[in-house]
């Protein structure tokens, strides 16, 4: 078998296999992130908030990018759904989020994702907010981000019936985020009432976003 194979070879009738890229393992140097110190304390809302993309693909032909934040304390969420995720794009989510925000959001916790570099991250930095980033491989440390994510796939992006384009899309998001999700749907975490509900017990007033 090895002489039959050698001499397929030299005849080129069978090539080796092309030799397999070796992926990248050392990190990107990061300007400003570091990952989360074991002392950081998380008590009140805005002490970590998780953003997040995903791709969203209401119909074969039509993928819009979806950034998603949700507060590890509050589980207050805020969202946006754009053609692409750049860095640029991200850093326009962030300051969108801050001003939309019931409390001051102190820092925020994002996977390796290249629009969470360049401009958000330089936008972190003068902003004083604290960013950290996960391990590779761990999307399980941003949980509440993920099933936020899940929460959007299943009860909005799964029920939305309207023009497949930005200028549609991006209030039909924001205005489910704001009436539905922070101000009606319970949460089992807070004791089956929603973030707004629960901001309110904090004294931190109606959530209007």
């Amino acid at each position: 078998m090895g002489r039959i194979l050698a001499y397929l070879k030299r005849r080129g009738v069978l090539r080796e296999p092309l030799k397999k890229v070796k992926a990248r393992t050392t990190p990107r140097k990061r300007d400003y992130a570091t990952r989360k110190p074991p002392d950081y304390e998380v008590k009140e809302p805005g002490d970590l908030i998780e953003i997040d993309t995903m791709d969203v693909r209401p119909e074969p032909g039509y993928v819009f990018k979806q950034f998603s934040a949700g507060d590890v304390i509050s589980k207050w969420g805020f969202s946006d759904v754009r053609t692409a995720a750049t860095s640029s794009l991200a850093r326009e989510f962030l300051e969108e989020l801050i001003r939309a925000s019931p409390f001051k959001v102190e820092g925020v916790q994002v996977d390796g994702g290249s629009e969470f570099y360049g401009d958000f991250e330089q936008a972190c930095k003068e902003l004083g907010i604290r960013l950290f980033t996960l391990p590779p491989r761990s999307p399980k440390l941003n949980g509440v981000v993920e099933r936020l994510n899940r929460t959007f796939r299943e009860e909005f992006c799964a029920c939305y019936d309207g023009e497949l384009t930005l200028e549609a899309m991006r209030p039909a998001l924001k205005r489910w985020t704001s009436e539905v999700y922070n101000q009606l749907r319970p949460h089992q975490s807070l004791g089956y009432v929603s973030p707004a509900r629960y901001l309110e017990t904090l004294g931190i007033g109606r959530c209007v976003a």
